[in-house]
Protein backbone atom coordinates (compact mmCIF):
# COMPACT_ATOMS: atom_id res chain seq x y z
CA UNK A 1 0.00 0.00 0.00
CA UNK A 2 2.89 2.33 0.74
CA UNK A 3 4.30 1.72 -2.76
CA UNK A 4 0.94 2.73 -4.27
CA UNK A 5 0.94 5.94 -2.25
CA UNK A 6 4.54 6.75 -3.19
CA UNK A 7 3.88 6.14 -6.88
CA UNK A 8 0.69 8.23 -6.74
CA UNK A 9 2.56 11.07 -5.07
CA UNK A 10 5.25 10.95 -7.76
CA UNK A 11 2.65 10.97 -10.55
CA UNK A 12 0.86 13.84 -8.82
CA UNK A 13 4.09 15.84 -8.51
CA UNK A 14 5.14 15.21 -12.11
CA UNK A 15 1.64 16.18 -13.27
CA UNK A 16 1.90 19.52 -11.46
CA UNK A 17 5.35 20.20 -12.93
CA UNK A 18 4.18 19.35 -16.45
CA UNK A 19 1.08 21.54 -15.96
CA UNK A 20 3.37 24.44 -15.01
CA UNK A 21 5.26 23.81 -18.24
CA UNK A 22 2.04 23.79 -20.25
CA UNK A 23 0.92 27.07 -18.65
CA UNK A 24 4.31 28.59 -19.50
CA UNK A 25 3.96 27.25 -23.06
CA UNK A 26 0.51 28.87 -23.26
CA UNK A 27 1.99 32.18 -22.11
CA UNK A 28 4.75 31.99 -24.71
CA UNK A 29 2.34 30.90 -27.44
CA UNK A 30 0.05 33.83 -26.63
CA UNK A 31 2.93 36.32 -26.49
CA UNK A 32 4.28 35.22 -29.87
CA UNK A 33 0.92 34.99 -31.65
CA UNK A 34 0.00 37.73 -34.06
CA UNK A 35 -3.10 36.24 -35.72
CA UNK A 36 -6.16 35.12 -33.80
CA UNK A 37 -7.07 32.31 -36.20
CA UNK A 38 -3.68 30.60 -35.94
CA UNK A 39 -3.69 31.02 -32.19
CA UNK A 40 -7.18 29.53 -31.92
CA UNK A 41 -6.09 26.48 -33.92
CA UNK A 42 -3.08 25.95 -31.67
CA UNK A 43 -5.18 26.48 -28.58
CA UNK A 44 -7.58 23.73 -29.67
CA UNK A 45 -4.62 21.36 -29.54
CA UNK A 46 -3.16 22.56 -26.23
CA UNK A 47 -6.45 23.01 -24.33
CA UNK A 48 -7.19 19.25 -24.00
CA UNK A 49 -3.65 18.72 -22.70
CA UNK A 50 -4.22 21.29 -19.95
CA UNK A 51 -7.60 19.82 -19.07
CA UNK A 52 -6.19 16.29 -18.99
CA UNK A 53 -3.35 17.33 -16.71
CA UNK A 54 -5.72 19.09 -14.32
CA UNK A 55 -7.90 15.96 -14.27
CA UNK A 56 -4.83 13.76 -13.67
CA UNK A 57 -3.75 15.92 -10.75
CA UNK A 58 -7.21 15.92 -9.17
CA UNK A 59 -7.66 12.17 -9.72
CA UNK A 60 -4.29 11.22 -8.22
CA UNK A 61 -4.98 13.53 -5.28
CA UNK A 62 -8.34 11.86 -4.63
CA UNK A 63 -6.85 8.38 -4.92
CA UNK A 64 -4.06 9.23 -2.49
CA UNK A 65 -6.54 10.69 0.00
CA UNK A 66 -8.66 7.56 -0.21
CA UNK A 67 -5.70 5.17 -0.02
CA UNK A 68 -4.27 6.80 3.10
CA UNK A 69 -7.67 7.56 4.67
CA UNK A 70 -6.61 11.18 4.90
CA UNK A 71 -8.90 13.77 6.35
CA UNK A 72 -9.53 17.16 4.86
CA UNK A 73 -6.78 19.45 6.04
CA UNK A 74 -6.07 23.03 5.09
CA UNK A 75 -3.48 21.84 2.55
CA UNK A 76 -5.90 19.37 0.97
CA UNK A 77 -8.65 21.99 0.85
CA UNK A 78 -6.27 24.49 -0.77
CA UNK A 79 -5.26 21.99 -3.45
CA UNK A 80 -8.91 21.18 -4.20
CA UNK A 81 -9.83 24.86 -4.45
CA UNK A 82 -6.84 25.56 -6.72
CA UNK A 83 -7.87 22.65 -8.97
CA UNK A 84 -11.41 23.98 -9.27
CA UNK A 85 -10.18 27.53 -9.92
CA UNK A 86 -7.84 26.21 -12.62
CA UNK A 87 -10.75 24.49 -14.37
CA UNK A 88 -12.83 27.68 -14.19
CA UNK A 89 -10.01 29.88 -15.50
CA UNK A 90 -9.26 27.56 -18.40
CA UNK A 91 -12.94 27.45 -19.34
CA UNK A 92 -13.24 31.24 -19.14
CA UNK A 93 -10.13 31.72 -21.27
CA UNK A 94 -11.43 29.40 -23.97
CA UNK A 95 -14.95 30.83 -23.82
CA UNK A 96 -13.60 34.36 -24.15
CA UNK A 97 -11.71 33.41 -27.30
CA UNK A 98 -14.51 31.38 -28.81
CA UNK A 99 -17.55 33.56 -28.10
CA UNK A 100 -16.46 37.04 -27.18
CA UNK A 101 -13.54 37.76 -29.50
CA UNK A 102 -14.79 39.16 -32.80
CA UNK A 103 -11.95 38.55 -35.26
CA UNK A 104 -13.27 41.19 -37.65
CA UNK A 105 -12.77 44.03 -35.16
CA UNK A 106 -9.48 45.85 -34.95
CA UNK A 107 -7.78 45.33 -31.61
CA UNK A 108 -10.02 42.45 -30.51
CA UNK A 109 -7.10 40.03 -30.28
CA UNK A 110 -5.08 42.53 -28.23
CA UNK A 111 -7.99 42.82 -25.81
CA UNK A 112 -8.22 39.03 -25.61
CA UNK A 113 -4.47 38.81 -24.99
CA UNK A 114 -4.74 41.05 -21.92
CA UNK A 115 -7.52 38.90 -20.49
CA UNK A 116 -5.74 35.64 -21.32
CA UNK A 117 -2.46 36.84 -19.81
CA UNK A 118 -4.33 37.69 -16.62
CA UNK A 119 -5.93 34.22 -16.46
CA UNK A 120 -2.65 32.46 -17.21
CA UNK A 121 -0.81 34.60 -14.67
CA UNK A 122 -3.34 33.73 -11.98
CA UNK A 123 -2.99 30.04 -12.86
CA UNK A 124 0.80 30.19 -12.61
CA UNK A 125 0.72 32.08 -9.30
CA UNK A 126 -1.74 29.55 -7.86
CA UNK A 127 0.35 26.59 -9.02
CA UNK A 128 3.59 28.08 -7.72
CA UNK A 129 2.16 29.14 -4.39
CA UNK A 130 0.61 25.76 -3.61
CA UNK A 131 3.71 23.92 -4.83
CA UNK A 132 6.01 26.03 -2.68
CA UNK A 133 3.66 25.63 0.28
CA UNK A 134 3.70 21.83 -0.09
CA UNK A 135 7.48 21.75 -0.42
CA UNK A 136 8.02 23.82 2.73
Amino acid sequence: MEALYTMGLEIHTVGVIVLMGVVMFNIMMLALSKQVIRYAKRMRIVMPISASLIALILLTGMIMMAAKHLHFTLANDAMIVVGIVMIILEAKRYKTLKRRTDITQEGAFALYKRTAFRYLGIEMVLLLSVTLWMMA
